[in-house]
């Protein structure tokens, strides 16, 4: 995958477990720390319902933009590390989790291989990572699918709520 030297990333956050919260808003600065990579600018925090798996607490979600000259494989590996640094356990397919940082595009990279798809390929379906995505980025559109815009209307029916900035820890 040859890139630029520096590509517009958005990475999507998610937490349930041991005060979601905090490790959002330490996922933050974690980001912003990121090697040869500048932190833009990240969207409020939202709770949502689990999707899939059910029988698990509620998830604080967030996304993130960043500026990066990491290679993708680079940067899903970096950033797997900082989930196992805070706790992350891979017990199954929608388990609860202390940490979840997922890549959701790169510029307009579409790719598929073993370790990472681009764009990401549920994102679309889940308000938790749309309703994030279009408050740093109106106009966003999906590579090969969109404007995110058309894809929010279709997830009406999940619950998500904007976190009040006085019930942040």
């Amino acid at each position: 995958m040859s890139l630029t030297p520096y590509c517009h990333t958005f990475i999507a956050l998610g937490s349930n477990l041991e005060n979601p919260t905090q490790h959002i808003l330490q996922a933050f600065d974690e980001l912003s720390k990121l090697p040869a990579s500048r932190l833009l600018t990240y969207s409020s925090l939202y709770r949502s319902a689990p999707v899939g798996r059910l029988d698990q607490p509620d998830f604080i979600n967030a996304v993130a933009l960043i500026e990066t000259a990491l290679s993708p494989q680079v940067l899903l590996n970096t950033l797997l590390t900082i989930e196992q640094q805070h706790g992350r356990i891979r017990e199954s397919l929608n388990a609860p989790r202390t940490l979840d940082l997922d890549i959701l595009m790169i510029d307009d990279l579409q790719c598929k291989d073993d370790n990472l798809t681009l764009p990401h390929p549920r994102m679309h379906q889940r308000a938790f990572v749309l309703q994030p995505l279009i408050e740093i980025s109106p106009d966003c559109h999906i590579p090969g699918k969109g404007a995110i815009a058309q894809f929010l209307a279709a997830c009406s029916e999940q619950r998500l709520e904007q976190v009040k900035e006085n019930d942040i820890k």
